[in-house]
Protein backbone atom coordinates (compact mmCIF):
# COMPACT_ATOMS: atom_id res chain seq x y z
CA UNK A 1 0.00 0.00 0.00
CA UNK A 2 1.19 3.30 -1.26
CA UNK A 3 2.10 5.65 1.61
CA UNK A 4 0.56 9.00 2.05
CA UNK A 5 1.99 12.51 2.83
CA UNK A 6 0.80 13.59 6.29
CA UNK A 7 2.78 16.74 6.13
CA UNK A 8 5.93 17.43 4.91
CA UNK A 9 8.80 14.95 4.93
CA UNK A 10 6.30 12.75 7.09
CA UNK A 11 3.90 10.23 5.41
CA UNK A 12 1.96 7.28 6.24
CA UNK A 13 1.62 3.19 5.61
CA UNK A 14 -1.69 2.38 6.82
CA UNK A 15 -0.67 -1.60 6.25
CA UNK A 16 2.55 -1.41 8.02
CA UNK A 17 0.71 1.65 10.96
CA UNK A 18 3.90 3.46 10.55
CA UNK A 19 4.92 6.78 9.97
CA UNK A 20 7.96 7.58 7.56
CA UNK A 21 10.49 10.44 8.50
CA UNK A 22 12.19 11.71 4.71
CA UNK A 23 15.70 13.45 6.40
CA UNK A 24 18.02 15.50 4.20
CA UNK A 25 21.59 15.96 5.11
CA UNK A 26 22.43 17.94 2.46
CA UNK A 27 25.13 16.97 -0.11
CA UNK A 28 28.25 15.06 0.28
CA UNK A 29 32.19 16.25 -0.23
CA UNK A 30 31.38 14.69 -4.11
CA UNK A 31 27.67 16.81 -4.44
CA UNK A 32 25.74 13.68 -4.35
CA UNK A 33 22.24 14.52 -2.02
CA UNK A 34 22.20 12.23 1.25
CA UNK A 35 18.72 11.40 2.46
CA UNK A 36 17.37 8.73 5.44
CA UNK A 37 14.46 7.44 6.22
CA UNK A 38 13.23 6.63 9.68
CA UNK A 39 10.12 4.81 10.95
CA UNK A 40 8.12 5.53 14.11
CA UNK A 41 5.06 3.82 15.07
CA UNK A 42 3.31 7.84 16.02
CA UNK A 43 2.76 10.29 14.60
CA UNK A 44 3.60 12.57 17.83
CA UNK A 45 7.35 10.63 17.30
CA UNK A 46 7.82 11.49 14.11
CA UNK A 47 7.12 15.08 14.17
CA UNK A 48 9.78 15.21 17.35
CA UNK A 49 12.10 13.20 15.42
CA UNK A 50 11.92 15.83 12.34
CA UNK A 51 12.16 18.89 14.61
CA UNK A 52 14.94 17.53 16.71
CA UNK A 53 16.77 16.69 13.26
CA UNK A 54 15.77 19.78 12.00
CA UNK A 55 17.12 22.31 14.69
CA UNK A 56 20.55 19.84 14.49
CA UNK A 57 20.92 20.25 11.03
CA UNK A 58 20.09 24.38 11.79
CA UNK A 59 23.08 23.66 14.29
CA UNK A 60 25.55 22.03 12.25
CA UNK A 61 25.74 19.01 14.48
CA UNK A 62 24.35 16.32 11.80
CA UNK A 63 26.44 13.40 11.49
CA UNK A 64 26.37 12.34 7.58
CA UNK A 65 24.67 8.78 7.62
CA UNK A 66 27.27 6.93 5.60
CA UNK A 67 28.95 3.57 7.52
CA UNK A 68 32.68 3.78 8.93
CA UNK A 69 33.86 0.99 10.57
CA UNK A 70 35.55 0.89 14.02
CA UNK A 71 38.46 -1.37 12.41
CA UNK A 72 38.45 1.75 9.52
CA UNK A 73 38.77 4.41 12.17
CA UNK A 74 40.73 3.20 14.21
CA UNK A 75 43.43 2.64 11.08
CA UNK A 76 42.87 6.55 10.02
CA UNK A 77 42.89 7.38 14.04
CA UNK A 78 46.23 5.40 14.58
CA UNK A 79 47.81 6.78 10.97
CA UNK A 80 46.52 10.52 11.28
CA UNK A 81 46.18 11.15 15.10
CA UNK A 82 48.35 8.96 17.34
CA UNK A 83 51.37 8.19 14.98
CA UNK A 84 52.35 11.59 14.45
CA UNK A 85 51.35 13.29 17.55
CA UNK A 86 52.32 10.54 20.49
CA UNK A 87 55.18 8.42 21.24
CA UNK A 88 56.45 5.63 19.34
CA UNK A 89 55.76 3.30 22.26
CA UNK A 90 52.20 4.41 22.69
CA UNK A 91 51.67 3.44 19.13
CA UNK A 92 52.98 0.04 19.34
CA UNK A 93 50.78 -0.17 22.53
CA UNK A 94 47.40 1.33 20.50
CA UNK A 95 48.05 -0.97 17.99
CA UNK A 96 49.01 -4.06 20.13
CA UNK A 97 45.74 -3.84 21.61
CA UNK A 98 43.50 -2.52 18.75
CA UNK A 99 45.62 -6.11 16.71
CA UNK A 100 44.68 -8.47 18.91
CA UNK A 101 41.40 -7.71 20.38
CA UNK A 102 39.58 -4.65 19.55
CA UNK A 103 39.39 -5.20 15.74
CA UNK A 104 38.63 -8.99 15.74
CA UNK A 105 36.02 -8.24 18.48
CA UNK A 106 34.43 -5.07 17.40
CA UNK A 107 35.98 -3.84 14.17
CA UNK A 108 33.42 -4.62 11.97
CA UNK A 109 30.81 -2.33 13.59
CA UNK A 110 30.41 1.10 12.16
CA UNK A 111 31.18 3.67 14.74
CA UNK A 112 27.69 5.12 13.88
CA UNK A 113 26.12 2.18 14.74
CA UNK A 114 28.33 1.24 18.07
CA UNK A 115 26.06 1.34 21.06
CA UNK A 116 27.62 1.19 25.02
CA UNK A 117 26.32 -1.59 25.54
CA UNK A 118 28.35 -3.50 23.00
CA UNK A 119 31.44 -1.74 24.47
CA UNK A 120 30.37 -3.17 27.97
CA UNK A 121 29.61 -6.58 26.75
CA UNK A 122 33.52 -5.94 24.96
CA UNK A 123 34.52 -5.19 28.50
CA UNK A 124 33.22 -8.19 30.15
CA UNK A 125 34.50 -10.67 27.56
CA UNK A 126 37.65 -9.20 27.75
CA UNK A 127 37.89 -10.10 31.57
CA UNK A 128 36.10 -13.16 31.46
CA UNK A 129 37.53 -15.23 28.39
CA UNK A 130 40.70 -13.59 27.60
CA UNK A 131 41.71 -12.99 31.45
CA UNK A 132 42.82 -9.58 31.10
CA UNK A 133 43.07 -7.71 34.61
CA UNK A 134 40.90 -4.55 34.97
CA UNK A 135 44.18 -2.36 34.83
CA UNK A 136 44.61 -3.57 31.56
CA UNK A 137 41.00 -3.25 30.64
CA UNK A 138 41.05 -0.07 31.40
CA UNK A 139 43.64 0.72 29.37
CA UNK A 140 41.40 -0.35 26.62
CA UNK A 141 38.80 2.04 27.83
CA UNK A 142 41.06 5.24 27.52
CA UNK A 143 42.08 3.96 24.19
CA UNK A 144 38.38 3.22 22.85
CA UNK A 145 37.97 7.06 24.52
CA UNK A 146 40.12 8.84 22.66
CA UNK A 147 39.60 7.16 19.32
CA UNK A 148 35.77 7.84 19.49
CA UNK A 149 36.35 11.74 21.19
CA UNK A 150 38.16 12.31 18.11
CA UNK A 151 35.38 10.69 15.88
CA UNK A 152 33.21 13.20 17.99
CA UNK A 153 35.11 16.08 17.13
CA UNK A 154 35.69 15.50 13.58
CA UNK A 155 31.70 14.85 13.43
CA UNK A 156 31.60 11.43 12.35
CA UNK A 157 29.60 10.16 15.23
CA UNK A 158 26.91 12.64 17.23
CA UNK A 159 28.75 11.83 20.41
CA UNK A 160 30.80 9.53 21.99
CA UNK A 161 29.49 5.90 23.16
CA UNK A 162 32.27 5.09 25.89
CA UNK A 163 31.15 8.13 27.81
CA UNK A 164 28.14 6.48 28.84
CA UNK A 165 30.48 3.26 29.77
CA UNK A 166 31.08 1.81 32.96
CA UNK A 167 35.34 0.73 32.75
CA UNK A 168 36.34 -1.49 35.52
CA UNK A 169 37.96 0.21 38.48
CA UNK A 170 41.57 0.71 38.76
CA UNK A 171 43.40 -1.24 41.01
CA UNK A 172 46.64 0.16 42.69
CA UNK A 173 49.13 -2.53 43.74
CA UNK A 174 51.56 -2.75 46.34
CA UNK A 175 54.86 -1.96 45.37
CA UNK A 176 57.24 -4.49 46.23
CA UNK A 177 61.01 -4.18 46.80
CA UNK A 178 63.62 -5.50 49.42
CA UNK A 179 64.37 -4.80 53.35
CA UNK A 180 68.40 -3.30 54.09
CA UNK A 181 69.44 -6.85 54.27
CA UNK A 182 67.74 -8.22 51.15
CA UNK A 183 69.08 -5.03 49.24
CA UNK A 184 72.73 -5.44 51.04
CA UNK A 185 72.90 -9.79 50.07
CA UNK A 186 72.13 -8.35 46.38
CA UNK A 187 74.52 -6.22 46.38
CA UNK A 188 77.29 -9.03 47.16
CA UNK A 189 75.60 -11.23 44.21
CA UNK A 190 76.06 -8.80 42.01
CA UNK A 191 79.51 -6.76 42.95
CA UNK A 192 82.14 -7.42 40.18
CA UNK A 193 79.15 -8.35 37.59
CA UNK A 194 77.41 -6.94 34.45
CA UNK A 195 74.27 -6.19 36.69
CA UNK A 196 76.46 -4.34 39.19
CA UNK A 197 75.88 -0.44 37.53
CA UNK A 198 72.41 -1.14 36.78
CA UNK A 199 71.60 -2.52 40.47
CA UNK A 200 73.54 0.08 42.14
CA UNK A 201 71.32 3.14 39.96
CA UNK A 202 67.94 1.74 39.98
CA UNK A 203 68.71 1.02 44.10
CA UNK A 204 70.68 4.14 44.71
CA UNK A 205 68.93 6.56 42.78
CA UNK A 206 65.85 5.23 42.01
CA UNK A 207 66.39 5.22 38.14
CA UNK A 208 63.50 3.29 35.39
CA UNK A 209 65.49 0.55 33.75
CA UNK A 210 64.96 2.49 30.51
CA UNK A 211 66.30 5.70 32.06
CA UNK A 212 69.68 3.14 33.15
CA UNK A 213 69.43 1.49 29.47
CA UNK A 214 69.42 5.78 27.86
CA UNK A 215 72.33 6.79 30.38
CA UNK A 216 75.38 8.34 28.08
CA UNK A 217 78.93 9.30 29.42
CA UNK A 218 78.56 12.51 28.12
CA UNK A 219 75.26 12.88 30.78
CA UNK A 220 78.03 12.30 33.53
CA UNK A 221 79.78 14.92 35.78
CA UNK A 222 82.28 12.38 37.43
CA UNK A 223 84.05 15.24 39.12
CA UNK A 224 81.39 17.42 40.31
CA UNK A 225 79.46 13.83 41.25
CA UNK A 226 76.18 14.49 39.06
CA UNK A 227 74.39 13.03 36.30
CA UNK A 228 71.78 14.32 34.35
CA UNK A 229 68.89 11.99 33.56
CA UNK A 230 67.48 12.95 29.87
CA UNK A 231 67.16 9.90 28.11
CA UNK A 232 65.73 6.27 27.59
CA UNK A 233 65.89 3.10 25.39
CA UNK A 234 62.99 1.31 25.44
CA UNK A 235 61.07 -0.87 23.74
CA UNK A 236 58.49 0.17 20.79
CA UNK A 237 57.04 -2.97 19.77
CA UNK A 238 60.55 -5.12 18.22
CA UNK A 239 62.23 -1.82 17.61
CA UNK A 240 64.43 -0.30 20.28
CA UNK A 241 64.76 3.43 20.53
CA UNK A 242 66.37 6.33 22.52
CA UNK A 243 64.01 8.76 23.10
CA UNK A 244 63.41 11.75 25.99
CA UNK A 245 62.02 10.74 29.35
CA UNK A 246 58.88 10.48 30.20
CA UNK A 247 58.14 13.75 31.08
CA UNK A 248 59.41 17.31 31.79
CA UNK A 249 59.54 15.81 36.00
CA UNK A 250 61.69 12.96 34.96
CA UNK A 251 64.40 15.48 33.11
CA UNK A 252 66.71 15.80 36.18
CA UNK A 253 70.20 15.91 36.94
CA UNK A 254 71.05 13.79 40.26
CA UNK A 255 73.89 13.94 43.23
CA UNK A 256 75.91 10.96 42.59
CA UNK A 257 77.71 8.94 45.91
CA UNK A 258 81.44 8.47 45.76
CA UNK A 259 80.83 4.93 45.75
CA UNK A 260 78.77 5.03 42.39
CA UNK A 261 81.66 7.37 40.89
CA UNK A 262 84.28 4.61 41.27
CA UNK A 263 81.72 2.59 40.12
CA UNK A 264 81.23 4.51 36.73
CA UNK A 265 85.05 5.33 37.00
CA UNK A 266 85.71 1.31 37.38
CA UNK A 267 83.56 1.07 34.27
CA UNK A 268 84.49 3.06 31.84
CA UNK A 269 88.74 2.17 32.11
CA UNK A 270 86.88 -1.20 31.24
CA UNK A 271 85.44 0.25 28.28
CA UNK A 272 88.50 1.72 27.17
CA UNK A 273 90.27 -1.76 27.59
CA UNK A 274 87.37 -3.44 25.45
CA UNK A 275 88.12 -0.88 22.92
CA UNK A 276 91.62 -1.16 22.91
CA UNK A 277 91.52 -5.23 22.68
CA UNK A 278 88.73 -5.35 20.12
CA UNK A 279 90.10 -2.70 17.47
CA UNK A 280 87.22 -2.39 14.89
CA UNK A 281 85.04 -4.66 17.02
CA UNK A 282 84.45 -2.54 19.14
CA UNK A 283 81.03 -0.28 18.84
CA UNK A 284 81.81 3.01 20.13
CA UNK A 285 77.97 3.67 21.14
CA UNK A 286 78.47 6.45 24.14
CA UNK A 287 75.98 4.35 26.58
CA UNK A 288 77.02 3.31 29.85
CA UNK A 289 75.36 0.18 30.29
CA UNK A 290 77.03 -1.91 27.47
CA UNK A 291 78.43 -5.41 26.62
CA UNK A 292 81.87 -6.23 26.55
CA UNK A 293 82.04 -4.90 22.56
CA UNK A 294 80.23 -1.77 23.54
CA UNK A 295 76.83 -2.70 22.18
CA UNK A 296 73.82 -1.80 24.42
CA UNK A 297 72.10 -4.38 26.14
CA UNK A 298 67.99 -4.72 25.05
CA UNK A 299 66.81 -3.56 28.35
CA UNK A 300 64.49 -7.06 28.13
CA UNK A 301 67.81 -8.45 28.48
CA UNK A 302 68.58 -7.11 31.91
CA UNK A 303 65.53 -7.67 33.05
CA UNK A 304 65.70 -11.29 32.14
CA UNK A 305 69.31 -11.55 33.67
CA UNK A 306 68.21 -10.00 36.57
CA UNK A 307 65.16 -12.62 37.25
CA UNK A 308 67.79 -15.51 36.90
CA UNK A 309 69.92 -14.32 39.34
CA UNK A 310 67.33 -13.50 42.06
CA UNK A 311 65.96 -17.03 41.31
CA UNK A 312 68.73 -19.17 41.09
CA UNK A 313 69.69 -17.40 44.73
CA UNK A 314 66.76 -17.80 46.51
CA UNK A 315 66.29 -14.34 46.71
CA UNK A 316 62.54 -13.36 47.18
CA UNK A 317 60.97 -12.16 43.69
CA UNK A 318 61.92 -8.60 42.62
CA UNK A 319 62.33 -6.67 38.86
CA UNK A 320 64.31 -3.84 38.49
CA UNK A 321 61.76 -1.72 38.59
CA UNK A 322 61.37 -3.15 42.38
CA UNK A 323 64.50 -1.78 43.15
CA UNK A 324 63.27 1.80 42.43
CA UNK A 325 60.96 1.20 44.79
CA UNK A 326 63.54 0.13 47.32
CA UNK A 327 65.02 3.06 46.96
CA UNK A 328 61.73 5.06 47.78
CA UNK A 329 61.12 2.56 50.77
CA UNK A 330 64.88 2.78 52.10
CA UNK A 331 64.51 7.29 51.78
CA UNK A 332 60.91 6.97 53.32
CA UNK A 333 62.61 5.07 56.28
CA UNK A 334 65.51 8.24 56.83
CA UNK A 335 62.63 10.51 56.97
CA UNK A 336 62.84 12.16 53.32
CA UNK A 337 59.65 13.91 52.97
CA UNK A 338 57.20 12.50 50.02
CA UNK A 339 58.21 15.50 48.04
CA UNK A 340 61.61 15.30 48.22
CA UNK A 341 61.11 11.37 47.20
CA UNK A 342 59.23 12.25 44.17
CA UNK A 343 61.52 15.29 42.91
CA UNK A 344 64.60 12.17 42.55
CA UNK A 345 62.31 9.76 41.38
CA UNK A 346 61.05 11.97 38.50
CA UNK A 347 57.70 11.96 39.41
CA UNK A 348 55.59 15.43 38.22
CA UNK A 349 53.58 15.55 41.14
CA UNK A 350 53.18 14.46 44.55
CA UNK A 351 49.86 12.71 44.72
CA UNK A 352 51.65 10.37 41.90
CA UNK A 353 54.24 9.36 44.63
CA UNK A 354 51.86 8.75 47.05
CA UNK A 355 49.33 6.63 44.70
CA UNK A 356 52.35 3.88 44.53
CA UNK A 357 53.63 3.98 47.67
CA UNK A 358 50.81 4.78 49.71
CA UNK A 359 51.64 1.76 51.78
CA UNK A 360 55.15 3.16 52.46
CA UNK A 361 53.56 6.36 54.19
CA UNK A 362 50.90 4.95 55.68
CA UNK A 363 52.71 4.96 59.43
CA UNK A 364 54.05 8.87 58.41
CA UNK A 365 51.17 10.83 59.59
CA UNK A 366 51.32 9.14 63.22
CA UNK A 367 55.21 10.69 63.46
CA UNK A 368 53.61 14.15 62.15
CA UNK A 369 50.93 13.66 64.87
CA UNK A 370 52.69 12.96 67.94
CA UNK A 371 55.63 15.51 66.98
CA UNK A 372 52.92 18.68 66.48
CA UNK A 373 51.47 17.07 69.77
CA UNK A 374 54.89 17.23 71.28
CA UNK A 375 55.55 20.83 70.50
CA UNK A 376 52.00 21.91 71.58
CA UNK A 377 52.83 20.33 75.08
CA UNK A 378 55.74 22.26 75.52
CA UNK A 379 53.91 25.55 74.56
CA UNK A 380 51.47 24.97 76.96
CA UNK A 381 53.97 23.74 79.53
CA UNK A 382 55.80 27.14 79.21
CA UNK A 383 52.80 29.02 79.46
Amino acid sequence: MARKVVEKNISYDSGKKLYYVNMDYGKDESGKRIKKTKTYPTKLEAKAALKEFEANKTKGLLVFPKKTTLKEWLDYWMDNIVKPNRQPTTYQFYKSMIDKYTSPLLGSTPIQDLKPMQIQKYYTQLKNKNKLSPNTIRKHHDMLHLALGTAAKQEQILQNPVDKVEPPQKQHKEARFYNLEELKALFLLVKNTDLEITVQLAAGLGLRREEICGLRWNHVDLENRKIRICEARTIAGTEIIAKDTKNQSSNRTLTISADIVELLLKEKAKQEKNKKYLGDLYEDSGYIVVRDDGKPYRPNYLSEKFKKLIDDNGLPPLTIHGLRHTFASVANSQGITLFEIGKVLGHSTPSTTGKIYTHLFDNTHEATLEKVAEAENLDKKEG
